[in-house]
């Protein structure tokens, strides 16, 4: 049923937008992050997005002939390290501080972090438009047969 589709695609563009809106408010706590576990200074996380392919239909092994929207939404394969140099900061009285007096402080720029956020939350929003444009249309089909 291709309503079903409508609402699959929209789902996971709005599972997607959450999960790009916790890895930006993730960046943006650890801004100031100057040793994790690893002993080295946070880094900027990025989610990796590919397009979400499912396996062929039964019509299709038939060799159906006619075109059809093949599109199936969106998923995220990996949450990704930016591996852009760290910012070298002054302070030869932070702990981190190297014998030369830098401290490496994490790659997240918080002007950055905000527009991505705003995008991701724009991107949230028109994904929960479609879903609700996709709802009310099976809702009035509904409606047809009373």
């Amino acid at each position: 049923m291709a309503i079903m589709r409508a609402l699959d695609i929209s789902a996971s563009g709005m599972s997607l937008q959450r999960l790009r809106m916790d890895v930006i408010s993730q960046n943006i706590a650890n801004e100031g992050t100057t040793r994790t576990d690893k002993g080295t200074p946070y880094r900027r996380r990025l989610v990796v997005v590919q397009e979400q392919k499912k396996h062929n239909t039964f019509s299709q092994y038939l060799g159906e002939a006619q075109v059809q929207f093949n599109g199936y939404g969106v998923k995220a394969i990996n949450v990704a390290e930016d591996q852009s140099p760290y910012k070298l900061v002054y302070d030869p009285t932070h702990p981190d501080a190297d014998e030369e007096g830098y401290v490496e402080f994490p790659n997240v720029d918080r002007l950055r972090e905000m527009v991505d956020m705003m995008s991701a939350t724009r991107s949230y929003e028109a994904n929960v438009t479609a879903f609700n444009a996709s709802k009310s249309m099976a809702m009035k089909a509904l409606d047809i047969g009373k």
